[in-house]
């Protein structure tokens, strides 16, 4: 996310999704709620990039669906990555 918004120049949102991932080394239970979350929002920035992008190849007359099958799958991916949180390893970890 942080690479998707440098390329847009966004410095204060490349700080925020480059911080994002500390959260990862407070070992309590409120993070494994918050990052499926994030994740989710990481999704639909995503699916909203895809549309934009469509938009603008559809006007430009540029085949699109091979873009939007990629960032599709990036969208995809990312919000199934969510459920990595719902494993009992991890619930351990992130139990105080």
């Amino acid at each position: 996310m942080a690479a998707h918004f440098q390329r847009a120049q966004m410095s204060w949102l490349v700080a925020v999704w480059l911080l994002i991932p500390l959260l990862l080394l407070i070992k309590k239970k409120w993070v494994i709620y918050i990052f499926p979350v994030l994740l989710l929002v990481g999704a639909g920035i995503w699916i909203n990039t895809t549309r934009t992008i469509w938009k603008i190849r559809a006007l430009s007359g540029v085949p699109a669906t091979r873009m939007a099958l990629i960032l599709g799958g990036v969208a995809l991916f990312t919000a199934l990555s969510g459920l990595a949180f719902r494993s009992k390893t991890i619930k351990e970890r992130y139990k105080k």
